[in-house]
């Protein structure tokens, strides 16, 4: 496995734990063009659904630590749903935390 985590083995039963929804987000995030209808509220779901804590930290500033590694991510300040600067950022916080969508080559 080489040290990196994926989404779809958080189950201790070793069933796959990972919703559809949570899924279907992250390879959003991951592949193809960014999408611009993401909101944060679901992009913060599948954080704390990957084990993620995420605290809020300044103004619109998220303080998120999973697998170990610390990251500060923005939420939209004027809308609800992220800019894809946003969505790069978060991808690449995933990335840092050893975090790959079901499927991707290790």
């Amino acid at each position: 496995m080489s040290g990196r985590f994926y989404a779809w083995e958080i189950s201790d039963a070793g069933a796959l734990a990972m919703s559809h929804k949570h899924e279907n987000l992250l390879r959003s995030i991951f592949h193809g063009p960014l999408g611009s209808n993401i909101h944060w509220r679901e992009v913060e779901a599948m954080l704390t659904h990957l084990g993620a804590r995420v605290e809020p930290h300044h103004g619109a500033s998220f303080r998120v630590v999973l697998n170990g590694v610390e990251g500060f991510l923005h939420r939209p300040h004027n809308s609800t749903t992220c800019t894809r600067q946003e969505l790069r950022h978060v991808r690449d916080f995933l990335v840092s935390a050893c975090v790959t969508p079901p499927g991707e080559p290790t």
